[in-house]
């Protein structure tokens, strides 16, 4: 599952930002998910966790003008990936909202 979203800022707000949302999620969210890592390589994001049993990994990517979302889903998540990409679209669009 590939998403790219245009940022319309610089490079170190956008991942900023992408940084504080992230922390916002997982501070609501967190208690649903296991097995957490994440790390900045640079401006690339690399995460994994699990979410009620099942394992997804990717990584975020921050350039010049889009930040780009690589995530591999566990094949019994296919059927809801338009779901999925849709909410992390939505999501990802607000954050960059001027």
């Amino acid at each position: 599952m590939r998403i790219a979203v245009p940022h319309r800022t610089d490079r170190q707000t956008a991942r900023q930002k992408v940084e504080e949302r992230l922390q916002q999620l997982l501070a609501v969210y967190g208690h649903y998910l296991s097995e957490i890592d994440q790390r900045w390589e640079g401006d690339r994001l690399v995460f994994a966790g699990k979410a009620k049993g099942f394992k997804a990994n990717g990584t975020l990517e921050v350039t010049d003008s889009e930040v780009i979302i690589d995530g591999k889903l566990p094949l019994i998540a296919k059927p809801f990936e338009p779901r999925i990409k849709s909410t992390i679209e939505r999501e990802a669009e607000a954050m960059f909202r001027t």
